[in-house]
């Protein structure tokens, strides 16, 4: 599945930046089942990315896993949300290197480092840029169960905008925002610039 990004609807006044992150990634993944202690035995339903290079939305399925792979050996950064410690590492459960050694942005371990805790990628997309994502994982395990393929490759989709907004607030202005339990706008100071060199990766896949 493929879709253009929808004008002024995620862009606005970013569509200046693409222009400096034309091979970056938005990522996202959904499981087909609960997560477990061991991700090792974790399995994927869908995969949904944005590639700034050619700003289209694609979800890839388990057999069409080799085709995202060519993508994201020649892109400059990977960005998610926990992704580091959960989307990767199950991905790597089907890719035949070692994602790990590719420039990464998990805007959650920046969040962590910033604040001493973690935060849903919901609550601080709420307070940062005034959306919300369109439901949860769970609902997509069920979905899987149910043979519900569209519906979550259609939440999954989802998941990248929310992510590829909070990424581009973040980049932009340097940082992010959550409500305390009072209610009260908080700040949450980050970096997402680039600073290390795109690391060489050897193309596993023979492209």
């Amino acid at each position: 599945m493929s879709t253009k990004s929808k004008p002024g609807l995620w862009k606005g006044p970013y569509a200046i930046m693409a222009l400096a992150m034309s091979k970056e990634v938005v990522f996202d993944i959904e499981t087909q089942s609960a997560a477990g202690p061991d991700f090792k035995d974790m399995r994927i339903s869908v995969v949904g990315v944005y590639f700034y290079e050619t700003d289209e939305y694609q979800c890839f399925e388990e057999k069409e896993f080799p085709q995202l792979w060519k993508r994201l050996e020649n892109s400059d950064r990977l960005i998610g949300y926990n992704s580091r410690y959960f989307d990767t590492p199950i991905l790597n459960n089907y890719y035949p290197g070692d994602l790990n050694r590719f420039a990464q942005l998990d805007m959650l371990e920046q969040i962590h480092q910033a604040l001493g805790f973690r935060l849903k990628l919901d609550d601080v997309a709420a307070a940062t840029v005034g959306v919300r994502k369109s439901g949860h994982g769970l609902q997509a395990v069920e979905w899987w169960k149910q043979g519900e393929i569209q519906k979550i490759k259609d939440y999954c989709i989802q998941d990248v905008k929310v992510t590829k907004a909070v990424y581009e607030y973040g980049l932009k202005y340097g940082a992010l925002a959550y409500e305390d339990r009072l209610g009260g706008r908080k700040a949450i100071p980050v970096d997402f610039s680039r600073k290390e060199p795109t690391p060489a990766i050897n193309l596993s896949m023979g492209f």
